[in-house]
C-alpha cells in the first residue's frame, strides 16, 4: 500500500526521530510534518494524510484537541505519542488505540504501524467508535477508589488505598499487603486496576499491580523484563508485557 503520513509534534528532535523510522518503511510514500495542533489540523484538512503520529501532550492545542477539531467520524488512522502521562495510557488501552511512548522504540513502532496499516486496509469504522470513546474518557475524568473494605474475623476493616504497598492474584482473589497486614478481597485484578488511579498504581504484571509511592528501584532482568524492589524489601518481577508501563516510570518529567 501507499501510504502517506503526517508527523504532530512541537518538538524538532521528536519529529526528526519519527521521520527517520517512517523512512525504513516501503509503504510510506509521503512524510508531513507539523509543529503544533493548528497546523495539523489545517494538513488534515487539506492534504487528507493515511495516518497521523499525534503528539498528545503539545502547548496551546494538544492532540485530543486536534482530534475534536476534525471530528472523530474525520479523522484519519491515528497513533498517539505520548511522554509519561498514565491517565492518556491507560484511555488508550481501555479504547484499544495504539500508541508510542517517548521515547519512541524502533521496535514498538514497527508493531504500531503494522497494527494502523491493517486498520487502513479494513477502513475499520470501529476506530472512530474507539476515539469517541477515548475523548469520553479524557474529557469525563473517573473517580478513583479512594478506600477498600475488607473483612477480618467479624469486623469490616476500612483500608486507605495509598496505604496499600502492592496487590497480588490469588486465584478468586486478590492479596492485599499494607505493611505487616495481608487481607484477601473478593475481587478480579481487572476489575481492581480499573477502580485504581493511574498515577499511583502501575500493573507490573497479570498478577500483580505496585503503589508507585512504595518502589525503590528497578533492576532489568531478561527478555524485557524487570525485577521491582519496594521499601520494605519486596521484591516482585514484572511481565514481559508490561515492559512499556515500567518504562514509562523511568523517564523524567522534564
Amino acid at each position: 500500500m501507499n501510504l502517506t503520513t503526517l508527523i504532530v509534534d512541537d518538538e524538532p528532535l521528536a519529529r526528526e526521530g519519527m521521520r527517520a523510522l517512517l523512512l525504513k518503511d516501503s509503504e510510506v510514500t509521503a512524510i508531513r510534518e507539523a509543529r503544533n495542533g493548528r497546523e495539523a489540523v489545517a494538513s488534515v484538512r487539506k492534504d487528507k494524510p493515511d495516518l497521523v503520529l499525534l503528539d498528545v501532550q503539545m502547548p496551546e492545542m494538544d492532540g485530543l484537541a486536534v482530534v475534536e477539531a476534525i471530528g472523530a467520524d474525520s479523522m484519519p488512522g491515528v497513533i498517539f505519542v505520548t511522554a509519561h502521562d498514565q491517565y492518556a495510557i491507560q484511555a488508550f488501552e481501555m479504547n484499544a488505540l495504539d500508541y508510542l511512548l517517548k521515547p519512541v522504540m524502533e521496535e514498538r513502532f514497527v508493531r504500531a504501524m503494522a497494527r494502523a496499516k491493517d486498520r487502513i486496509r479494513l477502513h475499520s469504522a470501529d476506530a472512530h467508535r474507539q476515539i469517541v470513546g477515548l475523548l469520553e474518557a479524557i474529557a469525563v475524568p473517573r473517580k478513583y477508589l479512594k478506600r477498600i473494605a475488607v473483612r477480618s474475623a467479624a469486623r469490616t476493616l476500612f483500608l486507605a488505598t495509598e496505604e496499600v504497598d502492592w496487590f497480588r492474584a490469588a486465584e478468586n482473589y486478590v492479596e492485599i499487603h499494607s505493611g505487616q497486614m495481608n487481607h484477601l478481597l473478593h475481587v478480579t485484578m481487572n476489575a481492581l486496576e480499573e477502580s485504581l488511579d493511574p498515577e499511583a498504581f502501575v500493573r507490573i504484571h497479570r498478577s500483580v499491580i505496585v503503589n508507585m509511592r512504595r518502589i525503590r528501584h528497578l533492576e532489568p532482568n531478561a527478555h524485557g523484563e524487570y525485577v521491582i524492589t519496594l521499601r520494605d524489601g519486596t521484591r516482585v518481577q514484572s511481565g514481559r508485557t508490561y515492559a512499556d508501563r515500567l518504562k514509562s516510570l523511568m523517564q523524567n518529567p522534564f
